[in-house]
């Protein structure tokens, strides 16, 4: 209960309608406010224009027992969420919400139909990237195995190059390079393709070249043009982009896709490992 207390100012606009003229213009004041100012009653009073028995019959309609308290609570508030929601936390959020609205804007549900199509014909499924990327790729390739895809991920520059050349028309190869320069990752994508692959790469860079060997080049917003992007982390855009896949492809024969689920969870709790891997989660 405590921590609703805090919470000054939603109080005062869950209370507003009840309030007199006078004691909505000393509402505004306080909902509007964005600086530290002088809050003792005599201050307010003057800079507001109202009496200081205005301020007292405010504060007890927003539940406290006099200005004094209500102040109090309002300046904790203040200090809690006011000045760190200015700084560090309201422009991480904000750089979030950003990249959210341009992957809205982005996104193609067609296009994730298809790859979703590639994902249930594929025999076998690899995902390659390097760095962050690589990391997503990992993540990738623990979700879905766990839905019953036969999906591996490589980080490693050799095993991209050496991969890459085992791939045939059962195959479905994923590239993630957010700049689109990853050589490595685009050189995987080519071999795979030549050899009848379907190929997918993933990236905030919009270029026609990749189209001579992508079935399909999956856009995802960049951090680079965003106001603090460099403190967000880069996986954020490639995984929000798998989520939209992986939430369109488990939603395929639901029922079998939850029963895999749900034996790779009982399996690790056994401790016996997952069936065709060992205890570590390697191949075998």
């Amino acid at each position: 209960m405590e921590y609703y207390v805090k919470s000054v100012v939603p109080i005062i606009k869950m209370n507003y309608e009840k309030f007199t003229a006078v004691e909505k213009s000393i509402a505004d004041f306080f909902i509007q406010n964005q600086e530290k100012v002088d809050l003792s009653s005599k201050a307010i009073s003057d800079r507001l224009y109202v009496s200081e028995a205005s301020l007292s019959r405010f504060a007890q309609k927003c539940g406290y027992r006099g200005y004094r308290e209500f102040v109090y609570q309002y300046e904790v508030t203040f200090v809690e969420k006011k000045e760190s929601m200015t700084g560090n936390t309201r422009m991480v959020l904000n750089v979030y919400q950003e990249l959210l609205n341009k992957t809205y804007s982005l996104v193609d549900e067609e296009q994730i139909a298809r790859i979703v199509q590639y994902l249930g014909n594929a025999r076998r499924v690899t995902v390659c990237g390097r760095g962050s990327s690589g990391h997503a790729a990992a993540e990738m390739e623990m979700r879905f195995m766990r839905i019953g895809v036969n999906i591996d991920s490589l980080r490693d520059s050799d095993l991209m190059r050496m991969q890459a050349i085992f791939h045939d028309k059962d195959s479905l190869a994923f590239g993630i390079s957010i700049s689109g320069e990853t050589e490595e990752v685009l050189y995987f994508l080519k071999e795979a393709n030549k050899r009848g692959a379907k190929t997918i790469l993933l990236t905030a860079k919009k270029m026609e070249a990749f189209y001579e060997f992508c079935n399909e080049v999956v856009l995802m917003p960049s951090l680079r043009y965003l106001n603090q992007g460099n403190v967000i982390s880069p996986q954020f855009p490639i995984l929000l982009m798998l989520d939209l896949i992986y939430s369109c492809y488990s939603g395929l024969d639901k029922g079998k896709k939850e029963y895999m689920h749900d034996n790779t969870l009982r399996a690790l709790a056994d401790g016996k490992g997952i069936p065709g891997r060992t205890q570590d989660g390697r191949k075998l």
